[in-house]
């Protein structure tokens, strides 16, 4: 494949930021120029695999990042050069060790003269309010919040993973579907007919046979999250109707305490909402929003986390120069 060849209109390197977010299912990298903060559009868009350097290993993670970056170049028609910033989001990078060993893999690139490294986290923030002030709160696989305050206090809630932790989660909604419908199917519990829906889904006859679909066919974290779209389906059923209450008053709770902790009015502060819950669930959405007794204008569903980690790029931009 013939590389781009650079035209007198090509933007110039103090012109140019790269914004990355390197999730635990895939990573996406937006090439953008200034004109990005007017059009919220990037020149160049670039998809790879698995970014989450602690999921995946270091050497993957990266691999993925390079490969998003350089696809995000292709797509702009643009060679690949140095660009002023480039900011790394990226899940699973949360403690400074870990943002330290990125940065310096990254610099070592040679594509930009400034990187910032963040988690994954801050962009989806930066995505809601450019002044990177409130609580960004994840519902997807897993849960988490982080927040900061106008002091740059930072803290977070949550996000101690599957095993103890990730409440509200698309994770922990679904394996609470399915032990309610095990419950069911054992007269433990009471009737729901989200036993039914699993037994549909899987296409089995008994409830049984859900341990060789489940066991057997060693469903993923991910895989087992997304039946959680079963038990929002079933809203209108009694046990599942509770399963997705109780969630909610789980975030929420989440948010409220990071909320007290740095001193933040969530009747003032921007809540910004990610991950796979959030963005195809909107009733839960709204159940949240009565459940903080939050108006519009304090919520707002982030769809491109990227988009975040551009406007960090951008501000870094402004900073040095």
């Amino acid at each position: 494949m013939n590389e781009p060849q650079e035209s007198d209109q090509s933007p110039t390197i103090g012109e140019l930021v790269i914004g990355v977010d390197a999730g635990g299912t895939k990573t996406t990298a937006w090439l953008a120029d200034s004109e990005f903060q007017k059009t919220q559009q990037p020149i160049g868009k670039g998809h790879a695999g698995p970014g989450n350097p602690r999921a995946v290993g270091f050497d993957a993670a990266c691999q993925q990042i390079q490969t998003a970056i350089e696809d995000a170049f292709l797509d702009a028609q643009l060679p690949k050069k140095s660009v002023f910033t480039l900011c790394l989001c990226a899940a699973g990078a949360g403690r400074v060790e870990e943002q330290v060993r990125l940065k310096a893999w990254a610099s070592g690139l040679g594509l930009a003269t400034n990187v910032v490294v963040t988690d994954d986290a801050q962009p989806i923030l930066a995505a809601a309010s450019p002044e990177r002030i409130g609580i960004a709160l994840i519902s997807g696989t897993g849960s988490f919040a982080w927040g900061r305050n106008t002091e740059g206090d930072i803290a977070r809630s949550g996000g101690w993973g599957y095993l103890f932790g990730d409440e509200g989660s698309g994770y922990q909604i679904a394996l609470a579907g399915l032990q309610a419908a095990t419950k069911a199917a054992d007269d433990r519990g009471p009737r729901t007919r989200l036993l039914s829906a699993f037994l549909e889904h899987f296409q089995i006859a008994e409830a049984s046979e859900l341990i060789g679909k489940i066991y057997g066919d060693k469903l993923s974290r991910e895989v087992i999250a997304g039946l959680s779209g079963i038990v929002f389906s079933l809203s209108d059923d009694e046990v599942a109707h509770s399963i997705i209450d109780e969630a909610a008053n789980e975030l929420a709770t989440m948010v409220e305490c990071l909320a007290a902790k740095l001193g933040l009015n969530l009747g003032e502060a921007q809540l910004a909402l990610a991950g796979g819950v959030f963005v195809h669930q909107q009733a839960f959405v709204e159940k949240l929003q009565r459940r903080l007794a939050l108006s519009e204008q304090f919520m707002t569903i982030v769809k491109e986390p990227v988009a975040g980690a551009v406007a960090i790029a951008l501000n870094a931009n402004d900073s040095e120069q």
